[in-house]
């Protein structure tokens, strides 16, 4: 079955195109199976800004443990390993600012034991990280208890910053949805970040495999100077609309299309 495998995938054929979601990987689909292919990137709706927060989300920090005076980490991923999050632990820990880390998913199905992990480093290190995976979800409700249910999209506007410490991914849908709704980043310097986002001039708190001083710095710099915070999420959502909206992922849809079907599309 591998040969068979092997042999047809992907196909060489004169009627299919090959689309990859990051430049990376185009160059093995050349290297390993000599073919071309289009990049087409993840997106997000850039042309339609996020509206202002409603009523509903006024009690977001309260609900989820929030104090008066605590910053506010979001980590807005899974509880799976390559998503570091011993990273925003280890932040937290050694910013010395009052603060909590909010994890918006569970661990799926890839088991409990990194999750496990994580809640002993937090309370080896004396850091309040919360699993909030049962108050955030897709929709809007009621948990069992009576709790009240947020959207991602209802959490992200109260965060003070997200952290993404990922070691490894296809691209990065929570930078996007972190430049969508104007926070502010923390990013470990994965490969397709420095290939294929960084170098857009995205402006972000960024470390390489590990927590520095110059990180941390940089942290407490964001989060006691909320103008420049300001500036540079509007500078990163400019940047997203220029390069990772609907229009760009229309534009190489259609040329895609052409390409296959000349003028009739």
């Amino acid at each position: 079955m591998g040969d068979y495998l092997a042999a047809a995938f992907p196909p060489n054929l004169p009627s299919i195109r090959h689309v990859v979601i990051n430049s990376i990987q185009a160059q093995q689909i050349a290297s390993r199976h000599g073919l071309t292919s289009r990049v087409i990137p993840n997106v997000m709706d850039f042309d339609s800004p996020p509206l202002d927060p409603d009523p509903y989300t006024q009690s977001v920090r309260v609900d989820l443990g929030i104090q008066t005076g605590e910053y506010f980490f979001l980590q807005p991923t899974r509880v799976i390993q390559r998503k570091g999050i011993e990273h925003a632990v280890e932040l937290v820990r050694r910013l010395e600012l009052p603060a909590k880390l909010v994890i918006s998913h569970a661990s799926g199905d890839e088991g409990t034991d990194y999750e496990q992990r994580v809640r002993e480093y937090a309370h080896l290190l004396d850091v309040t990280v919360r699993f909030e995976s049962d108050q955030v979800q897709d929709e809007r409700g009621l948990t069992k208890d009576g709790r009240k249910i947020y959207t991602l999209g209802d959490v992200y506007p109260h965060a003070d910053l997200i952290t993404y410490p990922s070691s490894v991914e296809g691209f990065g849908n929570a930078f996007l949805e972190a430049v969508y709704y104007h926070r502010p980043i923390l990013v470990n310097n994965y490969s397709i970040y420095e290939v294929d986002i960084k170098p857009k001039g995205f402006r972000a708190v960024w470390f390489d495999g590990y927590i520095n001083a110059d990180t941390l710095k940089k942290v407490r710099q964001i989060l006691l100077d909320p103008a420049e915070a300001q500036e540079w999420a509007e500078e990163n959502y400019q940047l997203a609309k220029r390069y990772f909206s609907y229009t760009v992922l229309e534009y190489r849809l259609q040329a895609i299309l052409t390409d296959c079907f000349g003028g009739q599309v």
